[in-house]
């Protein structure tokens, strides 16, 4: 009998990355592959808007995000990383919450937009995860998903499924995520890549599929249809 259970797995795995994370947080959101998220946000999703941050961290994108003029809840699967986001900051219009990405803790349209980073990749099921983004956002609410890109070192982490071994990282490829939105009743209106240092400028007049395949991260608007 199977007794792997991918929740608690994944929960332990992000519990003991807690504070490795904690350590570079602050660069990769200020200065590094994190860096052009949430201006490439700002496009699509009104300030003032209340927003979810689906895998929040130790919190330090959802305070990015809130010093913007969101409302942020942040939820992480992980208890350590929560206790560091609550430790991290504590401000009117920015809360943290522990919880699943396929059994969000929210009221249905509650929010008007999302911010999911690396988030979908956690999950067993990553159909759950959007069906449970479209249930809390608002019609015409937007969800800006980061999904790591074929290039992306922590892709490693799905690596021993080829020994038969059961692991907690979906190697969806952007194309994947983008048929699947599709499907369920989600308008796809941009995107754009994070690149390693070694794509030149060149490489980036490539067609979208080709640019996909170059990425660290793909980052994606998604759209709710009425």
């Amino acid at each position: 009998m199977n007794s792997f259970n991918w929740h608690e797995a994944a929960e332990r795995k992000w519990d003991t990355m807690a504070e490795s994370w904690n350590e570079r947080s602050k660069d990769m959101w200020d200065h590094g592959s994190r860096k052009s998220i949430i201006p490439f946000l700002e496009k699509y999703i009104k300030q003032e808007g209340r927003v979810a941050d689906l895998g929040c961290g130790d919190g330090y994108g959802s305070y990015r995000l809130h010093r913007e003029g969101y409302q942020v809840t942040g939820l992480d699967l992980s208890k350590d990383m929560i206790d560091r986001a609550n430790a991290r900051v504590r401000t009117e219009g920015l809360q943290f919450v522990q919880g699943d990405l396929t059994k969000l803790p929210f009221e249905s349209e509650s929010f008007d937009g999302i911010m999911a980073i690396n988030s979908l990749e956690w999950t067993e099921v990553p159909y759950q995860g959007l069906e449970e983004m479209k249930r809390i956002l608002k019609p015409g609410g937007r969800a800006c998903i980061g999904l790591l890109g074929p290039t992306a070192m922590p892709r490693v982490n799905s690596y021993r499924r080829v020994y038969g071994e059961e692991v907690v990282c979906n190697t969806m490829m952007p194309w994947e995520l983008q048929k699947l939105a599709e499907e369920t009743g989600w308008k796809c209106l941009d995107g754009e890549g994070v690149y390693k240092r070694g794509v030149k400028e060149e490489h980036l007049a490539l067609d979208e599929e080709l640019r996909q395949a170059l990425t660290f991260m793909w980052l994606f608007i998604f759209e709710k249809q009425v």
